[in-house]
């Protein structure tokens, strides 16, 4: 099936979307596990975010861009979600 360019972009940014409603409906998986398993995490997508409108001449900061990600500013993410890593994540992180 043949696509143009800009229905290849509304399937990558609904990907996307998708991506950040499976991550929210899944708080309880850590960064920690994110990056142990896939080696990125909901900051890394916050980075990439906001560098990939910088290279377009838009400026989205860093804090921005993760409250994009997270659904809600990162301090109050942490706050509610975030869990103190396990010494098992950690070690395994550090590998």
């Amino acid at each position: 099936m043949a696509m143009n360019d800009q229905e290849k972009l509304e399937i990558e940014a609904a990907t996307f979307r998708r991506l950040l409603q499976h991550l929210d409906a899944h708080k309880e998986v850590q960064n920690i596990d994110l990056m142990n398993l896939a080696s990125f995490c909901r900051n890394c997508l916050s980075k990439w975010y906001s560098a990939e409108a910088k290279s377009r001449g838009k400026e989205v900061d860093y804090e921005t861009a993760r409250e994009i990600v997270y659904g809600m500013p990162y301090t109050e993410w942490k706050e509610k979600y975030q869990l103190e890593a396990t010494a098992e994540q950690l070690q395994q992180f550090k590998q």
